[in-house]
């Protein structure tokens, strides 16, 4: 019998769910994976699909997953905590890696993997999802229109609300500055601390400093050294870094992280079908030299979650044809920077 191509870890989660229906829509039949059998029991019978229950602090059980496929996507989130055991596991396994992080204390470690995934012949891909393959390929996209560039900055905005696992993720983040690369090294900033206008195409909007994953990924797509990553000064987005700046020593603690999960629900939620037909995202990349020059683009795309799903198996559809460079990697540095422009509804615009 062969052996199925794919491998979802995390399914039943609102990006896995996406994930899943794009790869089935493109002709895979992956098998889903995940730590609750009960969900994924469900899931695999209204899809007809495998399954198997895994958890990230059985290794066994991850190595059963990933020695039954050719590619793994790991859509379960916090990513701090599921992508080192999958990895190893995918190291171990030769099974190519992908994830859908959008954090850099998350794409940093991977790059710790890449000499033994170049002797095992396999890639580790973390962030394949809307960020950071279409800010990276953005961000790459402006480093080649201005030679010599050396600062990034990166504005994004979405009509989305927040989904579940996104704000677990934030939550995760409570107490933490915000990470900035500086002359190549990886710095905190105080939240709060940078702000800087983007025109994501209605005029100048007011944006803060956020931790996103090109902090790290465009650092080693373009080996530019001084990157900022920033969202549109949204009232959630002003609300959360208020909460992180005053009382982040307090929200990192065990008991108030327990809470605010306990209350996730209440806070975010996953978005409609309605809420998806109707989504966009806006991307704005800015790169400028020693001499103030300045090359600006901006990338359209539709629901970022889509984009996800769009981005995540539009990989793991390359790394099966071949198309695959062995150990740690980023979308722009294997695909190029036209890559996020061959997914459905991308568009760039130079300005």
């Amino acid at each position: 019998m062969n052996l199925p191509d794919l491998a979802i870890y995390g399914a039943t989660g609102h990006s896995g769910r996406l994930i899943v229906q794009r790869a089935i829509d493109r002709g895979l039949r992956p098998v889903i994976a995940g730590r609750n059998e009960d969900a994924i029991r469900s899931m695999a019978s209204g899809y007809g699909l495998a399954w198997k229950l895994a958890h990230v602090h059985e290794p066994n059980s991850l190595h059963r997953l990933t020695a039954g496929a050719k590619v793994l996507v790991n859509a379960a989130g916090p990513f701090a905590t599921t992508a080192g055991p999958l990895m190893e596991a995918c190291v171990a396994t030769g099974t190519h890696y992908l994830d859908i992080t959008g954090d850099s204390a998350t794409i940093e470690p991977t790059a710790q993997w890449h000499d033994r995934a170049v002797f095992n012949k396999v890639m580790l891909m973390p962030a394949a999802g809307f960020d950071v393959v279409a800010s990276d390929c953005l961000l790459a996209h402006v480093a080649q229109l201005l030679p010599g560039a050396n600062s990034l900055k990166l504005g994004f905005d979405k009509s989305e609300p927040t989904s579940t696992g996104s704000l677990k993720t934030i939550l995760e983040m409570g107490g933490q500055g915000v990470r900035v690369r500086r002359n190549g090294r990886l710095v905190s900033v105080a939240p709060g601390s940078l702000v800087h206008a983007f025109d994501y195409g209605r005029g100048p909007q007011l944006s803060l400093a956020v931790n996103l994953g090109d902090t790290s990924s465009a650092f080693f797509s373009t080996g530019i050294g001084n990157i900022e990553t920033y969202m549109r000064a949204s009232v959630q987005v002003w609300s959360a870094m208020t909460a992180n700046q005053y009382w982040g020593w307090l929200l990192a603690t065990p008991p108030w992280q327990a809470a605010l999960k306990a209350q996730m629900k209440l806070f975010a939620r996953d978005p409609s079908p309605r809420e998806s037909s109707a989504a966009w995202g806006i991307l704005v990349a800015e790169a400028r030299d020693a001499s103030g020059r300045c090359a600006r683009s901006r990338l359209h795309t539709g629901d970022v979650y889509w984009f996800t799903a769009l981005s995540a198996v539009a990989v793991t559809e390359k790394c099966l044809a071949g198309e695959w460079k062995p150990g740690f990697q980023t979308p722009s540095r294997v695909y190029g920077p036209d890559f996020a422009l061959s997914l459905d509804g991308a568009r760039r615009v130079d300005f």
